[in-house]
């Protein structure tokens, strides 16, 4: 459960590790290019955070209020992914093309609103950013590598069936191991949020 196991897990998901990568940076692109296309989509997802955030802000303590629900909803989240990748890695899938293409479309739309876009990435996107965008793509990396295992064990069940076999238990351990610390990334990602980029965007 250690710090340095946590780490040395990674390397033996780097290709989902790499796929995720890619498929948040598509995502980003999407929601760029796509700004007009996706408005209604992507707008149905900031309506929501929005209705929420007020919300919050009319709350006894909003930092308080703003570091619960981003913490739980963001905790949960990343948990929840990994196993969820169990489909064959659909949903983690989608969950990097979906909040890729939300920032994506965030920023594109504020810089033709002539917002300052390095305010925007600096202020509101890089302090908790920094720690919360790695924590969400290695847990939906999991996810993928889950997807993979399970789509391995259905469609090729005669190949290395015993050394297979024999993975399960290690890979399970890994999740156990990664869903603490992506947790504690997230914990620390929502202390920054919900008071540093509170702040600075107040």
């Amino acid at each position: 459960m250690s710090l340095f196991t946590f780490i040395k897990d990674l390397g033996t998901i780097r290709k989902a590790l790499m796929i995720s990568c890619i498929l948040f940076v598509a995502g980003i692109v999407i929601g760029w290019i796509g700004t007009t296309s996706l408005e209604k989509l992507l707008l149905q997802q900031l309506e929501g955070l929005s209705e929420i955030s007020s919300n919050l802000k009319e709350s006894s303590n909003p930092m308080l209020s703003f570091f619960i629900f981003i913490f739980l909803n963001n905790s949960i989240k990343g948990v929840v992914i990994i196993f969820l990748g169990a489909f064959f890695g659909i949903i983690p899938a989608l969950f990097l093309l979906i909040n890729g293409a939300v920032i994506g479309y965030l920023v594109h739309t504020s810089s033709l609103h002539g917002q300052d876009i390095f305010n925007l990435i600096v202020k509101g996107l890089l302090p908790h950013g920094i720690i919360e965008i790695p924590a969400i793509i290695i847990a939906c990396a999991y996810g993928l590598h889950f997807g993979s295992k399970v789509a391995s064990r259905i469609f090729r069940p005669s190949v290395r069936g015993i050394k297979r076999e024999a993975e399960w238990p290690v890979f399970m351990r890994q999740t156990l191991t990664a869903s603490i610390w992506i947790v504690i990334l997230l914990f620390i990602a929502a202390i920054i949020e919900s008071t540093i980029t509170f702040s600075l965007l107040s």
